[in-house]
């Protein structure tokens, strides 16, 4: 059966293995495509970073026992969300990778978005969009935590062996997004800001800007409430649940 997911930020209850299985995209009619092709050149207009690249929409998530979720996938590109603009089409919802990254005096680590990504300014968990596996390769268990290892050494210089990121909790959120959220082991404050500044300067020495201009480490939610400028839908609830001792 399909199962429902509970409102964001509230994990699902007993799941302990997840598989993976690809589906073939629905099809569109020629206006809906026609439609969405213009949606998406106008996203570009109005933000020229954005980049058409491959990503991974949930096709749906079905239980196949008591303990285990079976995740359906499709391979699309960044072009299909603009569908959520089109009226009566349907945009599968997106799939992403992020990460609780703890610190070892028991905060939590919150990270900010550039003005040159798609979500410029927003507070957020280190992550970003799951990637469809290149050529015949399998997207399972493995590849995703090796996707949110990526983010993690990408964007904070953190080097963690996937085997060590365990996936913690799957949440639901805007436009019915899916996130596969995993837990890291703890780091020490000194260790976290050096591997982000070194990440920062990488960057630019290369000529590019950084994906995060900003990183908080907080205690609360409480505490996010001084983070100005916008939120992912997903970081109080998950902050919430870390600081209380839910691992």
């Amino acid at each position: 059966m399909t199962e429902t997911l509970p409102p964001v930020g509230i994990d699902l209850f007993g799941v302990e293995r997840l598989y993976l299985k690809e589906a073939e995209e629905p099809p569109l009619s020629p206006q809906d495509e026609s439609a969405r092709d213009r949606a998406w050149d106008m996203a570009v207009q109005a933000n020229p970073t954005l980049f058409d690249g491959p990503v991974v929409a949930c096709a749906g998530l079905q239980w196949t026992g008591s303990t285990t979720l079976l995740l359906s996938w499709v391979r699309v590109t960044y072009r299909h969300y603009a569908l959520r603009r089109v009226p009566g089409a349907t945009a599968l919802p997106s799939l992403f990778v992020n990460v609780v990254q703890p610190i070892d005096d028991g905060r939590v680590l919150a990270v900010r978005m550039s003005s040159s990504t798609a979500a410029p300014g927003r507070w957020q968990l280190p992550g970003g969009s799951v990637e469809p596996p290149p050529g015949d390769g399998v997207l399972d268990e493995v590849a995703l935590a090796g996707q949110a290892a990526r983010e993690l050494a990408e964007e904070l210089g953190i080097e963690a062996a996937p085997g060590v990121l365990r996936l913690w909790v799957v949440t639901r959120g805007e436009n019915g997004s899916i996130g596969l959220t995993y837990l890291a082991p703890p780091l020490s404050e000194t260790a976290l800001r050096e591997g982000f500044a070194a990440a920062s300067a990488a960057e630019l020495a290369l000529g590019g800007e950084p994906e995060l201009d900003d990183i908080a480490l907080v205690r609360s939610p409480a505490e996010l409430a001084c983070l100005s400028g916008p939120h992912a839908d997903y970081l109080e609830p998950l902050v919430a649940r870390y600081t209380q001792g839910i691992v």
